[in-house]
């Protein structure tokens, strides 16, 4: 990754946003919008908009488009438009992970794009080999939030994500199950079923694991708050893009319990030592037991626990997502854009 230099002065753009999801769809596409909005309107005109061209366009100079097959055609618009000017494409974990590998449009968005944008340090390593010299690393940001008082006589720990396959929730309802019998371990589960089939599996395992709580849906904010009481944060993914969930725990000294794959470890460090395989179910309800016998140690005990040296880990962490960190890049993204020699 290049060192970050930008020069305020050449950041004069005119800047669109695309993004497939807009505020009511309350996901990470969204808030990665919204967030670098907020950082850019200082140097530079924003607008967020779903598709381009569109009515209020007013020849901007620069594109940033999130999602390289659901913006393709919006990316497909601006390169006939703007022939190898302005475009940087967001690559979500779906992108990555999975359409870029046989999506026909999502391939030509990584070929017409003058930078590609990963939002965690394994990402580019996904991408064709003839592409990787247009990836820029973007971590995303996040304010730091000090943690809330939290339990002693019981282990809580929180998943946020909506209920959807590349989530994997079924990992979370059988590690439920496999913690049935242990009262001092509290697992809430925040997000909203795609499917009806999601809803009915997190009701029934609420309904026979009493541990588990389903509770739906929930405003940013309210999330947050539910990551700072919670002595860890689960995440199971199958794939992720760069996971605002990990960043916003880590900021809050939240430490996190992520499944091994690309997009965590990018976001987390290879050396990090909360991973469970993906789908290993009994690793993962063996991880929350052991945090919970941990902690419940005598406090002579001269071990350092689990939780400690997780939390330990995320601290280093920490600098990569702080919102100067993020501006810095995203103006040093505008600046090559603008001047790709």
């Amino acid at each position: 990754m290049p060192a970050l230099r930008y020069n305020l002065g050449m950041v004069r753009s005119s800047v669109v946003i695309v993004s497939p999801a807009l505020a009511s769809a309350n996901n990470g596409n969204w808030q990665t919008a919204w967030r670098w909005g907020q950082l850019l309107r200082p140097h530079a005109r924003v607008r967020i908009v779903q598709r381009w061209p569109d009515e209020k366009d007013d020849g901007g100079s620069v594109m940033l488009a999130l999602h390289a097959r659901k913006s393709a055609e919006s990316i497909q618009a601006w390169a006939r438009a703007r022939p190898g000017r302005g475009l940087a494409v967001i690559l979500t974990g779906t992108d990555l992970y999975l359409d870029i590998a046989d999506d026909l449009q999502a391939q030509q968005s990584l070929e017409l794009a003058q930078r590609l944008v990963v939002l965690q340090a394994a990402g580019a390593a996904a991408l064709p080999a003839h592409t990787r010299a247009k990836a820029r690393v973007i971590y995303q940001s996040t304010d730091a939030r000090a943690p809330l008082p939290k339990a002693s006589r019981q282990l809580r720990a929180v998943m946020v994500g909506h209920l959807r396959d590349v989530k994997s929730p079924e990992t979370l309802f059988e590690a439920a199950r496999l913690l049935r019998d242990r009262p001092d371990i509290r697992i809430d589960h925040i997000g909203q079923a795609e499917q009806r089939s999601w809803a009915d599996r997190a009701i029934a395992t609420q309904q026979s694991n009493p541990g588990y709580h389903w509770l739906g849906p929930m405003s940013h904010g309210r999330a947050r708050l539910a990551i700072r009481r919670a002595h860890v944060l689960v995440h199971t993914s199958a794939v992720e893009g760069g996971a605002h969930v990990i960043m916003e725990a880590i900021c809050s000294q939240t430490p996190v319990i992520a499944s091994r794959i690309s997009g965590n470890i990018g976001m987390l460090g290879h050396d990090y030592q909360g991973y469970f395989e993906h789908g290993d179910t009994s690793a993962l309800a063996a991880l929350l037991v052991r945090c919970r016998q941990e902690q419940a140690r005598p406090a002579n005990d001269p071990a350092q626990p689990l939780l400690e040296r997780l939390r330990a880990q995320c601290s280093l962490r920490a600098p990569l997502f702080a919102p100067e960190t993020e501006r810095a890049a995203l103006l040093q993204l505008l600046n090559e854009l603008q001047d790709p020699t």
